[in-house]
């Protein structure tokens, strides 16, 4: 039997990723450890240059402590060999994710004593029913290494949900790479369709989409978020840019306008949160007042603020003019309003009652995904009714 560790970088998909090799590595008789384990899985993340130095530096910690250390994910996809140079005990997986669970398990060698079912230590699943992008962004390396946009079969999608739900996972996420572009055309399947079916699996208490984007917010897909009793009020929007000339620069394919009138339907409902890009060759001072500016009329709370980092192979990879410091204090802007939205939001839920979902000691979220923090005593996993009684910069006290 050989031990092992898995750890992730990144997004959702990355975390389903390394999820997918654990459990072929768990039913294959293996056993999982955190410390002093003979295999190590380092499933990376290449958005940008810090992501790929993180991962680089995660490779090398664990190849110090591991016999062996097998490198997947999107930084192991990159053209550039960003893995160049490491301990000869690293092996550079560059596989697709479909492909790479398989790899590293022959690798490894499985054996005999199967566990036909390894349950999973979070209250929170994540399921992907899509991978790849076929809209390559001008800044975007995401689609290099992942390659074009494709879905998993809906019959698949929803035996997972099933599963996971009898596993004891309270709450399941849908994850993709660009999820509005999940079809099963022969079974007649699209995203609003795949929602509404999944959001009806018993015993499942809530669904969550992790991203979507903009162009994908369709009057269909918004009738079946409000209709699906099970679906959380929070909506994951990257905005990328609230300045129009920046969005042409990237590629993005929409105007501030299309974001603001597709959002606005969902704005006293829903918890929007969204992902922007500060620094990018086009855009200047007046353009980051006006980003400030969309994400206030957006109504978003939660912004995930990235300063631009130059992708090998896109399109702006010799492009990047705005310094570091600017970058860095646009950063800092931009993730104080956020912050300010966040309190506000966080602020009207005082003396009021919410659902939380505890997903660690002391810790849940709300149905529209705002945190809230409670006595260390309730019991991770549970679904509690709670009540507001104060703010704090960590999230909303319960009473």
């Amino acid at each position: 039997m050989t031990t092992f560790s898995v750890r992730f970088l990144g997004c959702k998909v990355s975390h389903v990723d390394a999820r997918e090799v654990r459990e072929r590595l768990l039913a294959d008789g293996h056993s999982e450890r955190d410390a002093d384990a003979d295999v190590a899985v380092v499933n990376t993340c290449c958005v940008t240059q810090e992501a790929v130095s993180k991962s680089r530096k995660e490779a090398a910690r664990a190849a110090r402590t591991h016999r062996r250390v097998y490198v997947t994910g999107c930084g192991a996809n990159l053209a550039a060999d960003a893995f160049a140079g490491l301990p000869e005990n690293v092996v550079v997986v560059a596989k697709r994710s479909e492909e790479t669970p398989e790899y590293v398990a022959g690798d490894v060698g499985a054996i005999g004593c199967v566990q036909a079912d390894a349950r999973l230590d979070r209250v929170r699943a994540f399921v992907k029913v899509q991978d790849g992008c076929s809209f390559s962004c001008n800044f975007c390396v995401i689609p290099l290494v992942r390659g074009g946009s494709r879905s998993r079969a809906a019959e698949a999608v929803l035996g997972e949900i099933a599963r996971r739900v009898r596993q004891g996972h309270r709450e399941v996420v849908l994850t993709g790479i660009n999820l509005g572009c999940y079809r099963d055309r022969a079974a007649g399947y699209d995203l609003p369709s795949l929602v509404r079916e999944a959001g009806t699996t018993p015993g499942l208490a809530r669904l969550r989409l992790s991203s979507i984007e903009i162009n994908h917010v369709s009057d269909a897909l918004i009738a079946a978020l409000r209709e699906t009793p099970t679906v959380s009020r929070h909506l994951h929007v990257p905005l990328q840019s609230g300045d129009d000339g920046v969005l042409r620069a990237m590629g993005r394919r929409y105007s501030v306008a299309t974001y603001l009138r597709r959002l606005a339907p969902l704005q006293e409902e829903f918890n929007l949160t969204s992902d922007v890009i500060v620094g990018f060759p086009a855009e200047d001072a007046r353009a980051f007042e006006t980003t400030l500016d969309a994400v206030r009329v957006a109504g978003l709370t939660n912004v995930h603020v990235f300063p631009y980092s130059p992708r090998p192979g896109t399109v702006t990879a010799a492009d990047d003019p705005v310094s570091p410091g600017e970058k860095k204090e646009r950063g800092a802007r931009l993730r104080a309003a956020s912050h300010d939205a966040c309190l506000a939001r966080w602020r009207t839920k005082v003396g009021r009652e919410d659902v939380v979902l505890v997903d660690r000691a002391g810790r849940g979220y709300g149905d529209d995904y705002s945190p809230w923090l409670l006595d260390d005593a309730v019991p991770v996993g549970e679904l509690v009714r709670v009540r507001g009684a104060a703010v704090s910069d960590e999230g909303v006290l319960a009473a």
